[in-house]
């Protein structure tokens, strides 16, 4: 299914050490109340630059949490320390104090359970101090509100929905274990990653293009649900086919074409489905038995085209699990906040910007090149001039330089905790 993680081997730099190093210029004494903690952390002259400033009228959230930073850059393991450090700083003082509604929490409210809501979010750093306590649900609680549901892949509505009330009740000691347990995987990751390499971080759904330890793309992405996973693989990009025919995988057949076959016998010419046998001759659908207990030893193929499974793009990488990142006729899935749908390869959101940065140095391969190609609509493999690294990996919390703390759901029940499972959905298998 997937690759386990090794336990984590320590480096020659000890984040112990660093630990103990950051409490010693950042820990705070520790309160008797937890309300007073949350004032105490508030209130202290430690934060430095934790807190994020932003236009609290024109909500810059995600600009300010998007980063031309890669998640597994050089700097990664020192950042999530720093972010370690501030989250141990929050929990020795009491943590953050959870969110209770009386009302629906939008903007224009005025309750005393926004009173709640801002001291949840100026302790994690996602409102301004300044701002201040009151019971109202102004534009600054709505600009924090709407950074806070940027870092944890949220949509970015500025109103307290379930799945947002979800993640502020996360209470501040299951973060720092996420944090913790992500440091361990990125370390064990290493930083040698290419100089030119695709990330694929499948809890966050989204593809990096890395160059130079800078992301020159990331393009939204569909990974695999729970019950089908994506897994975890490095290896390197040869080929993109162009316009490329889609054969299903076993799995697939068996799962989901034999029942669909059941219900509509016009499924698989509707579709542009063929079948072969293993002397490539063509097989008629209507011969098979589909009730039968296990599906067909044929082939099953579907022509190319706009409206096949894979559109334009298929990007080959050597792997064992028979996997591959492509472009999907169903554009949009893209916009959807919950996107683990596939049977564990990965649908690339503007596919054709990484075809392009894929062949750079392909000679021949720019962008008029590629689209007159698919334009065309025949079945066009292209071989990459220099092969380009690709990982998918699985992180769940991670951070930039600026100290802005990125969290998701831990989709594949991977980091221990029950609060961290999927919130945004509740009927993924």
């Amino acid at each position: 299914m997937t690759k386990e993680f090794p336990n984590a081997t320590r480096k020659a730099f000890s984040r112990r050490h660093f630990m103990a190093a950051a409490a010693g210029v950042i820990a705070l004494p520790k309160l008797a109340s937890a309300q007073t903690a949350v004032q105490e952390l508030i209130n202290a002259p430690g934060r430095g630059n934790w807190d994020d400033q932003f236009d609290a009228v024109t909500s810059r959230s995600q600009a300010a949490v998007t980063s031309n930073q890669p998640i597994l850059g050089p700097n990664a393991p020192m950042n999530l320390m720093q972010a370690i450090a501030e989250y141990q700083r929050i929990v020795s003082n009491g943590g953050w104090p959870e969110v209770h509604p009386n009302v629906p929490l939008q903007f224009g409210v005025n309750d005393p359970s926004v009173r709640q809501l801002r001291q949840r979010l100026i302790v994690s750093g996602d409102l301004p101090q300044s701002a201040g306590m009151s019971d109202s649900y102004d534009s600054y609680v709505q600009g924090a509100v709407r950074h806070f549901q940027a870092r944890h892949g949220l949509s970015e509505t500025g109103f307290i929905d379930e799945y947002t009330l979800k993640a502020l009740n996360v209470g501040a000691r299951v973060r720092l274990a996420q944090l913790e347990t992500n440091l361990s995987r990125v370390e064990d990751l290493g930083s040698d990653l290419g100089q030119r390499y695709v990330l694929v971080n499948i809890p966050a759904a989204y593809a990096e293009a890395v160059e130079n330890n800078a992301v020159a793309l990331r393009n939204v992405a569909i990974v695999g649900r729970p019950s089908r996973p994506t897994p975890l693989l490095d290896s390197k990009i040869f080929e993109i086919i162009f316009n490329p025919p889609w054969t299903v995988p076993r799995s697939i057949i068996q799962k989901d074409i034999m029942p669909l076959m059941q219900k509509d016998p016009n499924y698989l010419t509707d579709q542009k489905i063929r079948l072969y046998d293993n002397k490539g001759q063509e097989v008629d659908p209507m011969t098979i038995d589909w009730n039968a207990e296990k599906a067909p030893n044929l082939t099953f193929r579907q022509d190319p085209g706009p409206n096949s499974a894979m559109a334009s793009t298929k990007i080959n990488f050597h792997n064992k699990y028979a996997v591959y990142m492509h472009d999907t006729p169903s554009q949009s899935l893209f916009n959807d906040v919950v996107r683990f749908e596939s049977s564990g390869c990965v649908r690339i959101e503007n596919v054709r910007d990484l075809d392009v940065w894929l062949l750079k140095n392909t000679p021949g391969w720019d962008r008029q090149k590629i689209e007159e190609t698919i334009h065309s609509g025949i079945s066009t493999p292209v071989n990459l001039a220099d092969q380009v690294p690709n990982h998918f990996v699985y992180i769940t919390a991670w951070s930039a330089k600026d100290g802005i703390v990125q969290f998701r759901d831990d989709i594949y029940n991977l980091d221990g905790a029950p609060e961290l499972a999927l919130q945004t959905t509740s009927g993924i298998e």
